[in-house]
C-alpha cells in the first residue's frame, strides 16, 4: 500500500511517498481502509520532532481519518467489517490503510461524507473539550476566538454559538473574517489592522471577554489577555503563530482570571468515557444540522507534503483534507 512517510525529521519537503506492507490488526484493533485524512497543525510539528508525542522513525503523519473497516482483531465484537468509521490515531493515517485501537474509533454519523468525517474529530473535539470542560462556557457569556478562521478556530466559533455565547472572531484578513461571519460570529476583529485590546474593550462595552480561545500565541496573547473580563478564562490551545508567549503574571492576578491549558489528546486518554460522551454529542449536533464543517482544500494522498506545507504557511481556512 502507499503511505506518506517521515523518514527523517524536518520540513514537509523531506516527506516521501513509498510502498509499505499492509498492516494486520492485533487484539482489540481494527484495520481501516482510509478514504480521507484530516490535516492538522500537530502534523507540522510531529514531522519536525517538536510535538508532545514522538513516534519512532519511519512513521506516517496524519492523526485522524475516515474510512471503511477492512479487518478486525481478536476481541472486537461491536464493529464489523464494512462499517464506516472515524479514527483518531495520533499519527499513521496518511496511508491507504491504518491500524487503530478500538477506543480510537467511532462510527460515522449517517450520510456523513468521508472528507467531512476525516476532519471532524480533532478540531471539533479540541474546541468542544476546551469550551465545555476547561472553560465551562455559559449561555450569554462572551467568547473571543483568536485565529478564528483556522481549523480549530472556526469550530470554536461554531460551538460557541451552539452553546449560547456571543462570539467575537479575530483573524488576520478580511477574507478570513468574512468566513467567520458566515459561520456565526457576532463581531469580528482584524488584528492585522486593528488594536486587539482596544477592539475587545469596544465590542464588550469595556467589560472584556469572559472566555478567550487562543490557538495562536506569540504577540497576540498579551493584548488579548489584557482584554479579558473579571473571572475570565484564557484557554491555551496552541502556538500557531510561532513563539510561545510569556505573560506577566500580574495580569491574571488583577483580572481575577484563569489561564487554562487545553491538551485534547491527553484528555482522550486520561478520560476516555468523557471523551466518548463528547464525541456522541458532537456527532448528534452534526446530524441535527447544528454544525457545518468547512473544508477549504482537498489534496490527494500523494501530495501530503504539500498539504502540510499549506497548513504551515497558514493558508488554511477551516479544514484541509487528503483524499485517498
Amino acid at each position: 500500500m502507499k503511505a506518506v512517510l517521515c523518514v527523517e525529521h524536518g520540513l514537509p519537503e523531506k516527506l516521501v511517498v513509498a510502498d509499505v506492507a499492509l498492516p494486520e490488526p492485533g487484539k482489540g484493533q481494527v484495520r481501516i481502509s482510509v478514504k480521507a485524512v484530516g490535516v492538522n497543525f500537530p502534523d507540522t510539528l510531529i514531522i519536525q520532532n517538536l510535538y508532545q508525542f514522538k513516534p519512532s522513525l519511519p512513521f506516517s503523519p496524519g492523526g485522524e481519518c475516515a474510512g471503511i473497516v477492512s479487518a478486525i482483531g481478536e476481541g472486537i465484537t461491536d464493529i464489523a467489517i464494512g462499517e464506516f468509521v472515524i479514527a483518531m490515531t495520533g499519527h499513521g493515517a496518511m496511508a491507504e490503510a491504518v491500524i487503530a485501537n478500538r477506543g480510537q474509533v467511532v462510527k460515522m454519523a449517517p450520510d456523513m461524507p468521508f472528507d467531512i468525517a476525516a476532519g471532524f474529530t480533532m478540531t471539533y473535539g479540541t474546541s468542544h473539550h476546551a469550551l465545555k470542560q476547561r472553560a465551562n462556557l455559559q449561555p450569554g457569556e462572551t467568547l473571543l476566538v483568536l485565529g478564528a478562521a483556522g481549523g480549530v478556530g472556526l469550530t470554536a466559533v461554531e460551538l460557541g454559538k451552539v452553546m449560547g455565547a456571543k462570539v467575537i472572531a479575530a483573524a488576520s484578513s478580511d477574507e478570513k473574517l468574512d468566513l467567520c461571519r458566515q459561520m456565526g460570529a457576532d463581531e469580528v476583529i482584524n488584528y492585522a489592522t486593528e488594536d486587539l485590546k482596544d477592539r475587545i474593550k469596544q465590542l464588550t462595552g469595556g467589560r472584556g471577554a469572559d472566555v478567550i480561545y487562543d490557538p495562536v500565541g506569540d504577540r497576540f496573547a498579551e493584548p488579548a489577555f489584557r482584554g479579558i473580563a473579571w473571572n475570565g478564562r484564557y484557554l491555551v490551545v496552541g502556538f500557531a503563530a510561532g513563539a510561545i508567549p510569556a505573560l506577566p503574571l500580574n495580569l491574571p492576578l488583577i483580572k481575577g482570571a484563569s489561564i487554562v491549558g487545553v491538551f485534547w489528546g491527553a484528555f482522550t486518554q486520561a478520560e476516555p468515557a468523557l471523551h466518548r460522551e463528547n464525541m456522541e454529542e458532537l456527532l448528534r449536533w452534526y446530524a441535527e444540522g447544528k454544525l457545518r464543517p468547512h473544508v477549504s482544500r482537498h489534496f490527494p494522498l500523494a501530495e501530503g507534503a504539500q498539504a502540510i506545507r499549506w497548513m504551515m504557511d497558514r493558508k488554511a481556512l477551516g479544514k484541509v483534507v487528503l483524499t485517498v
